[in-house]
């Protein structure tokens, strides 16, 4: 008996740490629950939204890593509306910040990204796509500084296109 036992134990552990966890919450349970806030955008998201736009974001990355603002554009809309780590905000033809960004992109020799995860979300009543990477990114200027951070970043898409960017930085600390 003792060995049935655990023999039933051993395959409940074993099921219970492998079972696929089915996340759900009744209705009844979320109304139940008073939380301290409203969210003023939206509270009610699912993922959503197509790989296309999640390829297209990450080819944002991949054109800036390389350097090719050309293509960079191509993942972009002909209008944008910017928010940069350092307070900048820009809202207008997307050429236009493009221009700062290639100044800037100038400046160095090589830009590496050590993408670390994305999620790709849709904000059910605002019918709105967002894709969120957070990323790591060492800049090598061509005076020869270094200079990484790790980064989060918010895009939001629409007909296959960024259409708002923010972005949040946070200087790297090796670990």
């Amino acid at each position: 008996m003792k060995k049935f036992m655990y023999f039933v134990a051993l395959t409940a552990t074993v099921v219970s740490c492998t079972a696929p966890v089915k996340e759900e919450v009744a209705s009844s349970e979320a109304s139940a629950v008073s939380l301290p806030y409203t969210a003023t955008y939206s509270s009610q998201f699912n993922q959503n939204v197509a790989d296309s736009d999640v390829l297209t974001v990450l080819n944002s990355y991949k054109a800036w890593e390389n350097g090719d603002m050309a293509s960079l554009r191509t993942t972009m809309s002909d209008s944008i509306t910017f928010y940069g780590w350092d307070g900048t905000i820009y809202s207008g033809l997307t050429q236009g910040l493009l221009e700062k960004w290639t100044t800037s992109r100038d400046s160095l020799s090589s830009v590496k990204v050590e993408m670390a995860a994305w999620v790709k979300v849709h904000s059910l009543d605002k019918d709105a796509d967002f894709i969120n990477v957070w990323y790591k990114e060492i800049d090598t200027y061509k005076s020869g500084k270094i200079d990484s951070a790790d980064w989060h970043d918010i895009n939001m898409v629409a007909n296959g296109k960024i259409i708002w960017y923010s972005q949040y930085r946070r200087a790297y600390k090796a670990k």
